[in-house]
């Protein structure tokens, strides 16, 4: 999965302190990336050659010995463009080499969001400033703390007389299976999660749910929490046509999928498929 960077290692414990030269800058336009590719491989600025603009950076994290900083202009209507570089889809970090780099690139733009998302108090409008001594941005006036927000969301495979539970999104542009999925409610665990989504979305019931792995998912901000579980009852599906354009039980014969090594629902099916699951 796209966190799975070993023997690399991602370090988060937040550090208040400014880039050096040689540190990697991740610089953001909305859901762009400023980027270069070196022997095919991604890479982002360092602190050199920012030389040019002046920006205010936020620490974001290491991975090894290498650390990474978020830039800002100082000046809100200045786009930084750098020779060899160009500003590309966050949906690169999907297929880009290497693996460590593009899972330093999502989870920047994780933080990125959160930043752009969070720079008045929602409590008394006043601006936030950085604190000093985690991560967490804080009112200087109300005294309101804002810290990043990870939303729990649940992906789940349903089992039934051999076969897996499969369906596609509504209104979007990918084609491929996935299971079924949803965010977590106020006031209900995840098991509850799961089986409120499966009802909603494809009118069944379930029993026997069981935990099998969680994943940092930066493009939504959530964390997934995959369960696998059992029909329980009739397996007709009534489909949620406002989430989703079609569902259906899939064998492992009928199953024609690749591992990306990116995501847990891709992994949660070919388990299925290699007969691993207990």
């Amino acid at each position: 999965m796209i966190q799975d960077i070993f023997p690399k290692i991602y370090h988060n414990e937040y550090r208040d302190e400014k880039p050096t030269s040689s540190d990697f800058i991740l610089i953001f336009s909305k859901d762009t990336v400023l980027v270069r590719f070196q022997d095919n491989k991604l890479r982002y600025p360092t602190l050199a050659e920012l030389s040019n603009y002046s920006c205010t950076y936020h620490y974001l994290f290491s991975i090894d010995d290498y650390k990474y900083f978020l830039a800002y202009p100082e000046h809100a209507d200045v786009t930084i463009e750098l020779d060899g570089y160009h500003y590309e889809s966050v949906r690169i970090f999907r297929t880009a080499d290497s693996r460590h780099t593009a899972f330093a690139g999502i989870t920047g733009h994780h933080l990125f969001n959160w930043y752009q998302n969070n720079q008045f108090c929602g409590c008394c409008s006043s601006k936030m400033v950085p604190d000093h001594k985690e991560r967490m941005l804080r009112c200087p006036n109300c005294h309101n703390m804002i810290y990043p927000r990870i939303s729990p969301a649940v992906i789940v495979g349903v089992l039934h007389d051999g076969k897996i539970l499969m369906s596609k999104y509504a209104g979007r542009a990918t084609t491929n299976y996935a299971l079924i999925a949803g965010f977590t409610e106020i006031g209900e665990t995840a098991e509850q999660t799961v089986s409120r989504e499966v009802m909603e979305e494809v009118g069944l019931k379930v029993k026997n749910i069981r935990y099998y792995k969680s994943q940092p998912w930066a493009f939504s901000g959530s964390l997934l929490l995959g369960f696998f579980c059992e029909l329980d009852g009739s397996d007709e599906i009534t489909l949620d046509t406002n989430e989703l354009a079609q569902a259906g039980w899939f064998s492992p014969e009928e199953i024609d999928l690749e591992d990306d090594h990116l995501s847990l629902t891709r992994e949660m099916i070919l388990k299925f498929k290699r007969g691993d699951i207990l």
